[in-house]
């Protein structure tokens, strides 16, 4: 059992389960420690560098930090071609430098199949630490990226994707979380998380669960990249939208009338997917007006209310 009495600077760690741990080292100052990697997603190694990277450093973005420093955690198969692998750790780094810090370093071990990813630490004052926890019945929920990257790349998996299909996503996953969390620290907000291999329904359970509320989502409202109610509506899925469907099914009430297809794309994973952001409706205003002069698109697609789970209406 974690005993929080025997460190009490580890402000977010495993009784919290968020999406990063946070640990204060002085009044001013926390870290924020994160990890993740994963195969190809995408067949170009800079962009599935890129991707990565971005990917790895979400969770910094949706704890409200910057990022400093990164490790690549890199698995290559010993044949695969020496340019190829500078090409995918070229697009992580260049991701990280976008991001104002600094890759130094990492580790490498022979693997099967490609994997690659960062270990990143990001910083944040103590004080304003973002975490699932916080959402109020009366807040407005808001996403800043479209959904539907995962069917886009299982299309391109099966060789079922249209070009333009694919660049939007990639353009969608490399796109850094880093603007929108600076925006919605400037406006304050409740609870904060990024959307990645849970999906939106997992992850925003995940708030409602921890923020003991319900959230109510508009699927109406929900915005989707190019391509991807086509592929839904061709049964192009990934098998962690099952998975996904099987753990948090129990949490989640569709109401009558609500598209299959969108249903399964709301449990279908994202890679490097936006911020879902808990914010007191009195402050949407302002958050427009910052997120339209910064040009970052946002969509407001629902409500918390008291109680528990989710809706999707």
């Amino acid at each position: 059992m974690f005993d929080a009495d025997r460190y009490p600077d580890l402000l977010v760690g495993l009784e919290v389960s968020d999406d990063a741990a946070v640990y204060r080292i002085s009044d001013e100052t926390a870290i924020i420690q994160t990890v993740d990697f994963f195969t190809p997603v995408v067949d170009d190694p800079y962009d599935y560098g890129a991707i990565s990277a971005a990917n790895s450093m979400s969770d910094v973005y949706a704890m409200g930090g910057e990022v400093v420093l990164a490790l690549n955690i890199c698995g290559f198969p010993p044949e695969l071609p020496s340019e190829v692998v500078s090409e995918i750790i070229r697009g992580g780094a260049e991701k990280v430098a976008e991001a104002g810090g600094a890759v130094a370093g990492g580790h490498t071990i022979d693997a099967k199949e490609p994997v690659y990813g960062l270990a990143v630490t990001g910083l944040i004052h103590p004080q304003r630490v973002l975490t699932k926890a916080g959402a109020r019945p009366g807040d407005v929920l808001v996403l800043t990226k479209r959904l539907g990257v995962g069917v886009v790349t299982t299309a391109l998996k099966g060789e079922r994707a249209a070009a333009e299909h694919v660049a939007a996503a990639v353009a969608s996953m490399q796109q850094l979380n880093r603007r929108a969390a600076r925006l919605i620290q400037q406006v304050g907000v409740h609870a904060c998380t990024d959307i990645t291999g849970f999906a939106l329904l997992g992850h925003g359970h995940e708030v409602a669960q921890k923020s003991g509320v319900q959230l109510r989502v508009q699927s109406s409202r929900l915005p989707f990249v190019d391509g991807a109610l086509e592929y839904a509506e061709a049964g192009i899925f990934p098998g962690g939208t099952c998975n996904n469907e099987r753990a948090y099914e129990h949490a989640v009430r569709v109401a009558e009338g609500v598209s299959a297809d969108v249903v399964q794309l709301a449990y279908t994973p994202e890679t490097s997917g936006g911020l879902l952001v808990s914010l007191p409706a009195d402050r949407l205003e302002r958050l427009s007006i910052l997120f339209e002069a910064e040009g970052q698109p946002f969509w407001v697609i629902g409500e918390v209310v008291e109680g528990q789970g989710i809706e999707l209406l």
